[in-house]
């Protein structure tokens, strides 16, 4: 038996089930929000339909791992955290998910092509809150570093108001200066969905914060 299957064996089933699946789906949506930004940044149309494919095939693979963590939750009788606390991050995880996907359709769809200030400014900021969402996910395990993921967890809550101001903006600047209403319901459909992927965000940001009061 090798030095790692040794250490394996003294880790708790729970741990070598959940930490992992959560640092899977977090991973998932930071390389979903850096595909987002790639394709609001492209001017390719041959570019920006593959990214538009691989979104589709990342969100797929996040309800992939959010179903393994609910049946997991539903077979394990040892698990890290309170049962409701797992399904509600799992369920944030997934909503990021979702949203940057359905975003990501939306632009598809409605076959728009010139993206404004506003949906980069809140692509850039869903990538910065995926990213401080994985580093939190990824001190889970021990909760050694409580204070690395508080402080991520404060930076994801500094990214949801910025992005709550610039969708406020960019949707007066819509009804202000946008005539044509069926280009104005698009886009505002967009900024929805990508001001919709940081509030889940910060919803997950704050169960960890409730998992970090109850195991203090």
């Amino acid at each position: 038996m090798s030095i790692n299957s040794i250490i394996q064996s003294f880790i708790p089933k729970h741990k070598k089930i959940f930490f992992p699946l959560f640092e899977q789906a977090a991973n998932n949506v930071v390389i979903m929000a850096r595909a987002l930004v790639e394709l609001v940044n492209s001017n390719n149309p041959d570019e920006r339909e593959e990214l538009f494919k691989q979104i589709d095939k990342l969100e797929n693979k996040g309800d992939e791992i959010t179903h393994r963590i609910y049946l997991e939750l539903g077979k394990t009788f040892v698990i890290p955290f309170d049962r409701e606390d797992i399904h509600s991050l799992a369920s944030a995880i997934d909503d990021v998910a979702d949203n940057i996907q359905g975003a990501s359709n939306r632009m598809n769809l409605y076959r728009i092509d010139d993206f404004n200030e506003h949906i980069k400014k809140l692509s850039d900021l869903i990538l910065q809150a995926t990213i401080d969402l994985e580093k939190a996910i990824k001190e889970l395990r021990d909760l050694k570093n409580v204070r690395h993921i508080a402080d991520s967890c404060i930076r994801i809550n500094s990214v949801e108001n910025r992005a709550d101001y610039i969708f406020d903006r960019a949707v007066a600047d819509l009804f202000l200066y946008e005539t044509d209403a069926i280009r104005l319901i698009k886009y505002k459909e967009i900024l929805s969905s990508l001001e919709t992927a940081t509030d889940m965000c910060e919803d997950a940001a704050n169960v960890m914060e409730s998992i970090l009061v109850k195991n203090a």
